[in-house]
């Protein structure tokens, strides 16, 4: 018996990098994983690229797409076992640029998001005493300058995560979150929409930063991803587990 034998996994944000990674991880170790994304033609691809791997094509940031989302997973599967709220929106926006659309952007992604399609999920996850894994980053806790909507996001996410655990272990639901440092995958192009120059301009600081001397890899921070969603963790809820090559401890 594999850890999450015939258990159903969503993964948001799931059609690259870390969600992918931790889709996979999840269907190697049994699961029927499902991620969710806004392009169709990246979710066709990475659903091809492992087994028990499914898609549904959602934006993390449309109220109305959290529901249906639910409801098509319910569909297919008639469970839900683990949600995975990956699905990030970030940019580094001065405070004299910030601008009600573009904080509002970051927010819907990375707290309003999460926040409904938990709150759509909440039955099938006290049916099957499952859990939620949110995606959190080093700078939800840690300071930086023309980051701070998208700090601020990642400080309620984190918040949400210790508030939803105390009130879901009544019905066996267990809270975590995963905060990860900066890793490699295409949030700097795709999301936060920088240019090639600044993306290695930033990549270098970062590495320079970072105590361990690199950016991670997906696979690392999806392996806590799928550890804290594991049996193994059972007695673990309202956890923040920071991955970041050491970056939160300078």
């Amino acid at each position: 018996m594999t850890p999450f034998n015939d258990q159903v996994v969503l993964v948001t944000g799931g059609g690259a990098g870390i969600g992918l990674s931790a889709a996979s991880k999840f269907a190697e170790q049994g699961a029927q994983a499902v991620i969710t994304g806004r392009r169709q033609e990246a979710l066709q691809h990475a659903a091809r690229t492992a087994p028990r791997i499914d898609y549904i094509v959602a934006d993390a940031g449309n109220p109305a797409d959290a529901a249906r989302t639910i409801g098509e997973v319910i569909h297919r599967y008639g469970r839900l076992d683990v949600l995975v709220n990956n699905a990030g929106a970030g940019a580094i926006l001065p405070l004299s640029d910030a601008g009600f659309d573009r904080i509002s952007e970051i927010f819907s992604i990375n707290v309003f998001g999460p926040s409904l399609l938990a709150s759509a999920a909440l039955s099938y996850l006290k049916q099957s005493a499952g859990n939620i894994i949110n995606v959190s980053s080093t700078f939800g806790h840690k300071a930086a300058g023309m980051l701070s909507h998208y700090a601020a996001s990642k400080a309620a996410l984190e918040h949400m995560t210790r508030c939803w655990a105390l009130e879901l272990a009544s019905d066996g639901i267990r809270v975590n979150a995963v905060a990860a440092g900066p890793t490699e995958t295409d949030f700097l192009s795709e999301r936060m929409k920088l240019s090639d120059e600044q993306i290695e301009s930033v990549k270098a600081q970062e590495r320079a930063r970072i105590p361990l001397g690199r950016r991670g890899h997906p696979a690392e921070v999806a392996d806590w991803i799928v550890s804290l969603a594991s049996p193994q963790a059972a007695w673990i809820t309202g956890q923040v587990i920071t991955v970041d090559g050491g970056l939160n401890a300078t």
